[in-house]
C-alpha cells in the first residue's frame, strides 16, 4: 500500500531552541527537517562497514528514504551479537526483573556466552517470548494504571528489533508526531505547541486523550499496518509473540487477545506505527482536504492537540474523528477531551459575550492558559498540573514524616572564613 508522505510546505515560523551551540538545531512545528537530524545521532548502526556508508542499517534507513513503495523483505540478519551487546547496554540498569527474575548485572555476568545463545536461538527460530509480568502503578486521581515488565532477555530482542524499525519509520512518521522517537521529546512537543499557537490563527484548541490506548490496540490491524513496509516473516513473527505471550499477575497467567504491554521496550513504536496510519495520515490528508482555515497537530504518544482558526472545522474535526477511530477499536475518552476557545483573540471575543476568560487545557503535563507579555502582547503561559503538583507534594511530605526520626548519616559540613571543617556526628549532637 502507498501511503503519500507529508509535505514541506506544513512548516510554520520557528522558535529558538533552548540548546545553544554548533550542535543546536531550531525546534520547528512541523515538517521534516528534525528527521534528517535524527539520522547524524544514530551514526554508523553497529553492523556497519566504516569506509561504507550503504551497508547495514545506516543503508536500510536510506533505502526507505528513497523508495516510499519498497517492502523490506530480509531485515532480522541485521540482529547479530553486536546489536544485541549494544541493545543490553541501552537497557535500564536497575529496573525491575520480570518473570524471569533475572536483572541486569546478574545477565551481564556471562554476557557474551548468553548473548551467543540468544543470538542462536532468534536465526534458529528457538526463541520464545515469555509474559509480561503485571505491576499496578497509582496514578494521580487516585486510580492505578497497569504496566508490563518484560524478561530480560525479551528487553534485549525487542531493543534490538526497535532499533531496526526505527530505521525504516522514522523516514514515513510525519512531523507532528514526537512521542517516543529519536531526537524528539517532551520539550520539543511543548515548543511545537507554543509556536503553532503564536504563529497560527488559531482560534480553539481540541485538547484529546484516547481512552486505554495501549490495552486496546487490535493486534490483527497493528501487524497489517507494520505488513506495509516489513515483508520479513521473522520480523512479523516476532512481534506476534510478543502480542501473543501474555501477562502475569500474582503468578497466574492470563491471555491477551489485544492491546500490548505499557512499559515494553517494543511498545511505543508499535504505538507509533498504529497511530501513524490511524490518526497520522488521516488527520493530515483531511486539514489538507476539507479544512477552511489553518490547523496545527501536536501528537505524543496517544495525547494529542489541534489547533484550529476556524470553529466549524473543529467540530466537524472532531465528529469524524470519533467515526475513524471505531473500526481500529479506540474511543476519545469522555472526559479528557475537550473543545475550548483558545488563542489570541480568545480573551477579547469571550469578554464581549460576557463570559469569564479563556478556559486552560492540559498537555504532557503542563496546564496551558491564556496571558500577555510585559509589553502587553499574546502569549501562551503554561504551569504544572495542579493535581499532579499536589500529589507530588503529598508524596513528599509522606516520606519525610517517614525518615524525621532517622539517625543523622554524615557530617556536617561548613565553611568559615574560606576555610572547610568538618564536624563529626556526635560533635554535632552535643
Amino acid at each position: 500500500m502507498y501511503v503519500p508522505r507529508e509535505s514541506d510546505d506544513s512548516i510554520v515560523p520557528e522558535k529558538r531552541t533552548n540548546k545553544v551551540g554548533p550542535m543546536a538545531t531550531a525546534e520547528f512545528v512541523e515538517g521534516r527537517g528534525s528527521t534528517k537530524g535524527n539520522a547524524t545521532q544514530t551514526l554508523l548502526a553497529p553492523d556497519s562497514v566504516p569506509g561504507k556508508p550503504g551497508m547495514g542499517l545506516l543503508g536500510v534507513r536510506e533505502a526507505a528514504k528513497r523508495d516510499t513503495k519498497l517492502r523490506f523483505t530480509a531485515l532480522l540478519h541485521h540482529v547479530n551479537p553486536e546489536l544485541l551487546r549494544a541493545s543490553y547496554f541501552e537497557l535500564k540498569r536497575q529496573a525491575a526483573p520480570g518473570v524471569d527474575g533475572m536483572t541486569w548485572h546478574e545477565y551481564g555476568r556471562n554476557l557474551e556466552e548468553r548473548l551467543d545463545d540468544l543470538h542462536g536461538r532468534i536465526h534458529r527460530g528457538a526463541y520464545r517470548a515469555q509474559p509480561s509480568k503485571r505491576v499496578w502503578i497509582p496514578k494521580a486521581d487516585g486510580r492505578r494504571r497497569p504496566l508490563g515488565i518484560a524478561a530480560l532477555e525479551d528487553k534485549i530482542v525487542q531493543q534490538a528489533i526497535k532499533t531496526v524499525l526505527e530505521q525504516v519509520y522514522e523516514e514515513d512518521f510525519l512531523g507532528f508526531s514526537y512521542g517516543f522517537r529519536p531526537g524528539r521529546s517532551c520539550h520539543n512537543a511543548l515548543d511545537a505547541l507554543w509556536v503553532g499557537i503564536a504563529h497560527r490563527k488559531v482560534n480553539w484548541v481540541l485538547d484529546a486523550d484516547i481512552r486505554g490506548f495501549f490495552d486496546n490496540i487490535d493486534h490483527e490491524w497493528l501487524l497489517r499496518f507494520v505488513e506495509h513496509w516489513i515483508a520479513d516473516r521473522r520480523i512479523l513473527r516476532l512481534i506476534r509473540k510478543w502480542l501473543k505471550a501474555g501477562v502475569s499477575e500474582e503468578g497466574q497467567w492470563s491471555k491477551t487477545l489485544k492491546g500490548t504491554p505499557q512499559g515494553s521496550v517494543i511498545s511505543p513504536i508499535l504505538a507509533n506505527v498504529y497511530l501513524h496510519y490511524v490518526f497520522d495520515l488521516w488527520a493530515n490528508q483531511w486539514r489538507k482536504r476539507y479544512a477552511r482555515g489553518s490547523i496545527i497537530i501536536v501528537r505524543y504518544a496517544d495525547d494529542f492537540a489541534v489547533g484550529f482558526q476556524d470553529r466549524g472545522d473543529a467540530e466537524r474535526f472532531l465528529r469524524e474523528l470519533r467515526k475513524r477511530f471505531e473500526p481500529f477499536g479506540l474511543q476519545l475518552h469522555p472526559d479528557k477531551t475537550r473543545l475550548i476557545e483558545f488563542g489570541r483573540y480568545a480573551a477579547e471575543r469571550r469578554a464581549e459575550r460576557g463570559l469569564g476568560r479563556p478556559e486552560t487545557f492540559d498537555f504532557l503535563g503542563f496546564t496551558h492558559y491564556c496571558g500577555t507579555t510585559r509589553k502587553g502582547t499574546f502569549t501562551i503561559k503554561r504551569k504544572s498540573i495542579a493535581k499532579r503538583m499536589r500529589a507530588k507534594l503529598q508524596e513528599i511530605k509522606m516520606q519525610l514524616r517517614r525518615r524525621m526520626h532517622d539517625a543523622v548519616v554524615g557530617c556536617d559540613r561548613w565553611s568559615k572564613g574560606g576555610l572547610t571543617t568538618t564536624r563529626s556526628p556526635a560533635t554535632v549532637a552535643a
